[in-house]
């Protein structure tokens, strides 16, 4: 990160220099607490992926002196890490589209690395999680600080002085917060500096992305979340695959990234490309199939599959009770199925059934990979009834089972974190910070989901409307394979061909409709 006269500059915007050394004062304070050393040497090495490897053919890159030395030859590195399920749900679409595209994926999971990466992500991780969880118990919290805090705004007039204080917040979205986050992520350059320094590289958090350009990497490709632009967001040094044009726009003028609300220089246009969504390759590859299968479903009247999500931080348990409670006399009727995701999270599973004393009954548990799979296989072609719940002792499983789940139910209700990206039809039920509301506007203009529900009255609305009526399935199927046609579902891939240089073409029939499938020759090597 470049440095003149004492203030930090971002793309030709300098700091204070207050914050600027407030941003070394942190940097300080870090490597000391957690012990970092400036010297300290990485041994990488890669290991098949026990949960995803038959599926994506993916490797993990381990810190040991055991296992296969890491090649460049091929290989795509897929950096990420759990804080919530979005940023491993990015990380999994950008891992299926370069396998697609003929690479080998290698997972680097900043929390699987033993070290100063650990530590210091855990404890930001643990602090996001429960504000995330307080957020949902107090409306109060969630107004005036958890919103706050996740957009740079305040919906009172005082308290927007007050955001630019250290002391009540540090606003995601304003310039000096990319810097402190940078000074942070520098303390993992030695992690990054083990790897050659021009092998592609994908990063679905910003943490994963900056340290990967403090260590020397010189091909990195942030696939940025959410829909909101935030100035933490973006590493100087690196490109950058924007989901949407309205987010393009922001990144692109750095639009209210000032804490005096300045106009500020613009980020250049070789640094940041819009892409389109993050989405797994065999979502994107069978969107007609499964769309005429919803229809079928819904035509054959059929009871109406509707798969519920748990998201990595665990909240919105009353939104949950609600839901399962609305549904479960339309489940003993035979007009829905509900499949219910608790993720990882065994003491969900605890609270359900002490929700649900009388109607164990109707409940089927999946609590391992191979049962999930096996059945969602099954009623790819057979009828499904039923409640089910799925829970699994992993964060792949926990997090892919949604992946696959999506392709055989009709529709998906969600908080519009980043599965309200994904090809499918979705209720959008109340966000978990404000950043997220502009998934559900974006999910909403594109007519592959509804609204945001900002009640759970208005989230029973949408189920019994999505269940006893048939327009808003037809439309939200009839938009989602449009929206394939003009590569609205293409970001992982172009973020693949971003890092790798290997250009991605989808072709189409001539006169007609997109193909559904993406053949080999749809994805080209780099012009010579």
């Amino acid at each position: 990160m470049k440095k003149e006269n004492g203030r930090y500059v971002v793309y030709g915007n300098a700091l204070k220099l207050s914050q600027s050394r407030a941003a070394d004062r942190w940097q300080s304070m870090l490597a000391r607490r957690y012990h970092f050393d400036p010297d300290e040497a990485y041994s990488l090495r890669l290991r098949d992926n026990p949960y995803l490897g038959s599926i994506f053919g993916l490797k993990d890159v381990v810190r040991s002196e055991d296992g296969e030395p890491f090649a460049r030859e091929n290989a795509v590195v897929v950096s990420t890490i759990r804080m919530g399920f979005g940023h491993y749900r990015i990380a999994m679409a950008g891992a299926s589209c370069a396998r697609a595209m003929g690479f080998t994926p290698c997972w680097l999971d900043l929390l699987a690395i033993p070290g100063i990466t650990t530590d210091l992500i855990e404890r930001f991780n643990k602090n996001y999680s429960f504000f995330s969880r307080i957020s949902q118990r107090s409306k109060v919290f969630n107004k005036y600080v958890w919103e706050c805090l996740t957009t740079g705004e305040s919906t009172l007039p005082v308290l927007n002085g007050l955001l630019n204080s250290w002391i009540v917040t540090y606003p995601w979205r304003f310039l000096k917060t990319n810097v402190k986050d940078y000074k942070s992520s520098e303390l993992f350059r030695n992690l990054y500096a083990a790897l050659p320094s021009d092998v592609p590289m994908l990063t679905s958090h910003m943490w994963n992305c900056m340290g990967a350009v403090a260590g020397g990497m010189t091909n990195v490709v942030d696939m940025v979340f959410d829909n909101w632009p935030m100035a933490f967001q973006l590493t100087e040094g690196a490109k950058h695959g924007i989901q949407s044009p309205s987010g393009y726009y922001g990144f692109r003028s750095m639009r209210g990234f000032d804490d005096r609300n300045r106009i500020l220089n613009p980020v250049p246009p070789e640094a940041v490309c819009y892409t389109g969504h993050h989405v797994d390759h065999e979502l994107v590859e069978n969107i007609e199939a499964d769309c005429a299968d919803r229809l079928r479903r819904m035509r054959g009247c059929e009871p109406r599959r509707f798969l519920l999500t748990m998201g990595g931080a665990g909240a919105q348990r009353e939104l949950f009770r609600a839901v399962i409670e609305c549904c479960l006399p339309l489940i003993r009727q035979d007009k829905l199925a509900l499949f219910v995701n608790l993720g990882d999270h065994k003491g969900n599973w605890e609270w359900l059934q002490a929700e649900l004393p009388g109607s164990m009954g109707l409940l089927h548990p999946h609590f391992t990979w191979e049962d999930t799979k096996a059945f969602a296989d099954q009623i790819r072609s057979q009828p499904a009834s039923g409640l089910h719940v799925f829970l699994h002792d992993n964060t792949f499983h926990a997090v892919y089972s949604t992946n696959y789940l999506m392709r055989v139910v009709d529709v998906m209700i969600t908080k519009p974190g980043e599965l309200a990206f994904y090809p499918i039809p979705k209720i959008f039920n109340e966000r978990v910070g404000g950043h997220e509301q502009w998934g559900a506007i974006r999910g909403a203009e594109l007519g592959d989901g509804t609204v945001e529900a900002r009640s759970i009255p208005q989230t029973l609305q949408a189920i019994d409307l999505l269940t006893n009526a048939s327009d808003l399935l037809d439309l939200f199927c009839d938009c989602i394979v449009k929206n394939k046609s003009i590569g609205i579902y293409d970001g992982a891939y172009k973020c693949v061909a971003l890092a790798t240089g290997k250009k991605f073409l989808r072709r189409q029939k001539i006169g007609g409709p997109l193909e559904p499938g993406c053949s080999p020759s749809a994805f080209q090597s780099p012009d010579p």
